[in-house]
């Protein structure tokens, strides 16, 4: 299955393919795209014997000056151009996605990781944990909610941004967020981000299940997940009140597929060799931040509950948004 990230050894599971650093160079960068010679050359051909525009036959200075007319004229910054959509419309004064519903995770131990072949390096050993009552969104932080935010505060727009409707993707996850982006989203709504501990617990439960819906493995009943590396929002991810058969032991939506959630803590390979018992926060410091769950583009062997994957925290994407938790 094609996959899109750094690689390195702190990210054992995933590979980024040829074809999607194709499609993302295409996408950022056109004029470097394997096609731009060719169309370039091709749109060169039609236009050999047609008398240029006005534009380029003007002197050099009045150009100079038309196309700084031009830039200034066109380039409104997208985040200013979106915030005024979003005021004109009423999308963002539509009630039903304004606060997320929160589940209590009562106190208590739980099995984190797993022995054996079958886990990582960095997912061994098999340990107790206890953690302290919490409350864990329902379900990912969606376009709608994030729309409020965006429009109250200054931050940069997400990934994509300019494709979201909202008035067809409102229910959908946000993502192309990175952590910095998730954690002031949380911290202005009074929450947090989940620890990993939190996250595996409200995944997991208490009786060490594979996923959150059990020992089976995922099929299209139960999760959203394998479905490539192309990007729709519209297409490839999913409302996040959906797959009710894929729900967690305490009835959360997603926590298997749709997108990767950022959590709280900085990442090492050995942590768990070393993490307290009690409500661990993770290391102090790192280079990487973990990521929990799985996403949209992933095989079955990411969706599970204590599967651990890691990126840089300025990170922005297709497949990774976020969920809050308070004390």
């Amino acid at each position: 299955m094609l996959k899109q990230a750094d690689f390195s050894p702190a990210q054992p599971r995933r590979t980024e393919t040829r074809l999607t650093q194709v499609l993302f160079s295409v996408r950022q960068h056109p004029q470097h795209s394997p096609l731009g010679k060719s169309g370039s050359a091709a749109r060169g051909r039609v236009r050999a014997n047609v008398t240029p525009p006005v534009f380029f036959r003007l002197r050099p200075r009045w150009m100079a000056c038309v196309t700084i007319l031009l830039f200034l004229t066109l380039t409104v910054p997208f985040s200013e151009a979106q915030l005024d959509r979003l005021r004109k419309s009423n999308a963002l004064e539509q009630p039903p996605t304004a606060e997320t519903p929160m589940v209590e995770i009562p106190e208590g131990s739980f099995t984190m990781g797993l022995d054996g072949v079958q886990a990582l390096e960095d997912e061994r050993p098999k340990h107790h944990v206890w953690l302290p009552t919490f409350f864990m969104d329902l379900h990912e932080v969606t376009t709608a909610q994030y729309a409020l935010f965006f429009a109250a505060t200054n931050r940069a727009a997400p990934w994509q941004w300019n494709t979201v409707d909202l008035t067809q993707h409102r229910d959908r996850p946000v993502i192309g967020v990175d952590w910095t982006d998730a954690e002031a989203y949380c911290r202005w709504k009074g929450t947090r981000l989940p620890t990993e501990a939190e996250w595996e617990k409200s995944a997991r439960g208490t009786d060490g299940r594979l996923y959150p819906w059990g020992n089976w493995v995922p099929n299209k009943d139960l999760a959203n997940f394998a479905l490539g590396a192309r990007f729709s929002y519209s297409q490839v991810l999913m409302p996040v009140q959906s797959y009710e058969q894929g729900k967690s032991p305490y009835g959360l939506y997603h926590m298997a597929g749709n997108v990767w959630e950022w959590v709280q803590d900085w990442y090492a390979t050995n942590y768990y060799d070393v993490s307290p018992e009690r409500n661990p926060q993770g290391p102090e410091q790192g280079q990487f931040k973990v990521l929990r769950g799985g996403s949209w583009s992933d095989l079955p062997k990411y969706l599970l509950t204590y599967g651990r994957f890691t990126l840089s925290p300025e990170t922005r994407n297709s497949y990774t948004g976020f969920r809050c938790v308070k004390s």
